[in-house]
């Protein structure tokens, strides 16, 4: 295991591999459980092993005294907004009983540190509009919401029906 040390000396962090996606889902489905949507988790060991090998997606792992209490799965996007790159984190979740040790403000300055890296001009996230905590914390660190639009998705059904109207 490849550890990252962090400014605290009881923190490190690590790059998830392919072993790790078991460890992946089974803090996708905490957090979705955080969440309330526990029921739209619906990522496996070897979907999210493709992910990884197909390096369609990438994971950091945090660790305190050596146990796993923090994750975040994030991927690269561009926009031609921008003409740029940016990282984009898709699941973000620290363990309650690590929340407010500055675990997370750790795992946000690793993905700032890793993008500035990557040359990327950003790092974007979602965050459900009744976390009111996680609001909180990630308007303390200096970040702003992009309130002007809402995303829209077509599932997987819908995605297919569409297509076939080409």
């Amino acid at each position: 295991m490849d550890l990252i040390k962090t400014k605290n000396p009881n923190f490190t962090v690590k790059f998830a591999t392919p072993d790790d996606a078991e460890l992946i889902v089974d803090y996708m489905k905490k957090l979705g459980e955080y969440q309330k949507m526990l029921d739209k988790i619906t990522s496996t060991k070897e979907s999210v092993l493709k992910l990884l090998l197909e390096k369609k997606g990438e994971a950091i792992l945090g660790y305190y005294n050596e146990e796993l209490v923090s994750f975040a799965y994030f991927y690269e996007n561009s926009s031609a907004f921008i003409g740029e790159t940016g990282l984009y984190i898709d699941a973000f979740y620290v363990d309650e009983n690590m929340r407010f040790k500055g675990i997370g403000k750790i795992m946000m300055a690793f993905m700032s540190k890793l993008a500035t890296e990557r040359g990327c001009k950003r790092l974007e996230w979602g965050c459900l509009d009744w976390n009111e905590s996680a609001i909180k914390f990630y308007k303390e660190l200096g970040a702003v919401g992009v309130d002007i639009m809402t995303i829209y998705r077509f599932p997987e059904d819908k995605l297919i029906s569409t297509a076939t109207e080409f």
